[in-house]
């Protein structure tokens, strides 16, 4: 019989808390607290994010209900709702969005070899937002429009392993383009962007990087055809020409040489046009990239159906922060535990069941190896087309 630690410790153990105390060190998270400290506050939110809490009294509820369990769970600290919404919103976010930052980097060197769909050495990212509606009476601090408020998550999602490698949260009246202003681009890496993401002058800045990007054209692109390349047309391409911008301000923000791809959906019989600076991967494997896009969508659909990120726990921006951050790095914590364990299920399934077994004295990877057969359940089972 298995005597060790309860299921949530042995997650728990995946963590680097050395590196969660350096965090707290960094922005002081921790000054003149006497009970309630930074890792319970961490503990109290990842529970809640497993087991889907719905408020901080259901959370209070829980933890007093297996009292005798919370100091093998790591907790220390006494759990009230009001000393776990005061820590909320207090202590600094950038303390777990730092914290979130570590684990990524871990669970982006686990996957750096998975396949994603397309055959390449080069490191992809699909770059893409998702907009989380607000009461703005109760967030004002989130203004979206004159009656309505929301927030924006912006993310640069690693294609090989799905993992973000950058999130940002802004207010919902912030463009995406702005984005691409805070991002550090990755020399040789190839940036998917939609169209909402178009302004010449910040993709020149990407091509400036030596970096690449995929995108789709406006319906009002103005260019000027070079020359044409060879097309494929068994593989849909209908034209793969390098052009020019036309019009004097255009010419300003891009005066280098563009890659315009006309490709064919065989099946939505749809026209899809493409730009990249790119010159060097066939037309066939561009629009192949850009249909790998759609693994942001599904992320943000993922998280928004699984973790705690629609409804929240505090009214401040602080608070809102705190949650998502502690719920992405939830999401990256199963996937390091998936890749470590070698785990055949789903990260779906993972947390169905961890949901359920959190103070159960189980190994870890007994608990999460016993699956049915594959993809009984699945993830996405109302998966839109790419291209509408």
């Amino acid at each position: 019989m298995y005597s060790g630690k309860i299921l949530f410790s042995q997650l728990m153990d995946f963590l680097p808390v050395h590196e969660f105390r350096k965090c707290v060190e960094r922005y002081g998270g921790n000054r003149k607290v006497k009970s309630f400290s930074c890792w319970d506050q961490y503990l109290c939110m990842a529970f809640a994010q497993l087991t889907y809490r719905e408020s901080l009294r259901d959370i209070e509820a829980c933890l007093r209900a297996a009292h005798v369990k919370l100091y093998h769970m790591g907790i220390r600290g006494k759990v009230s709702r009001n000393t776990l919404a005061h820590a909320n919103e207090v202590r600094d976010y950038r303390i777990y969005e730092d914290f979130t930052k570590i684990l990524i980097s871990l669970a982006r060197e686990l996957y750096s070899n998975d396949p994603f769909g397309v055959e390449l050495e080069e490191t992809v990212y699909a770059l893409d937002s998702t907009t989380i509606d607000l009461c703005l009476s109760l967030f004002p601090w989130a203004e979206f429009r004159r009656r309505k408020g929301a927030i924006k998550m912006h993310t640069l999602l690693d294609l090989r392993g799905n993992i973000p490698s950058m999130v940002l949260v802004t207010p919902g009246r912030v463009h995406d383009v702005n984005i691409l202003d805070e991002l550090s681009m990755e020399a040789g890496a190839i940036y998917i962007l939609d169209k909402a993401y178009i302004d010449f002058a910040r993709l020149y800045g990407i091509h400036k990087s030596l970096a690449y990007f995929v995108t789709r054209a406006k319906r009002n692109f103005n260019y000027k055809r070079l020359y044409s390349h060879p097309k494929d047309k068994r593989a849909g391409i209908r034209s793969d020409q390098t052009v020019m911008l036309k019009g004097y301000y255009a010419g300003i923000d891009y005066p280098e040489r563009l890659r315009r791809i006309s490709y064919v959906d065989k099946i939505l019989d749809k026209r899809l046009i493409f730009l990249t600076n790119n010159f060097d991967l066939p037309a066939a494997v561009i629009a192949e990239l850009y249909r790998c896009r759609w693994q942001v969508e599904l992320f943000f659909k993922w998280i928004k159906g699984h973790l705690r990120i629609k409804k929240f726990y505090g009214l401040s921006e602080n608070a809102v922060k705190t949650q998502i951050w502690i719920a992405i790095s939830i999401y990256v914590l199963v996937a390091i535990i998936k890749k470590r364990l070698n785990l055949e299920g789903s990260l779906y399934q993972i947390l169905q069941i961890l949901s359920v077994t959190l103070f159960e004295k189980v190994p870890l990877e007994q608990a999460l190896s016993n699956f049915e057969s594959e993809e009984n359940i699945v993830d996405a089972p109302n998966q839109l087309n790419l291209f509408n």
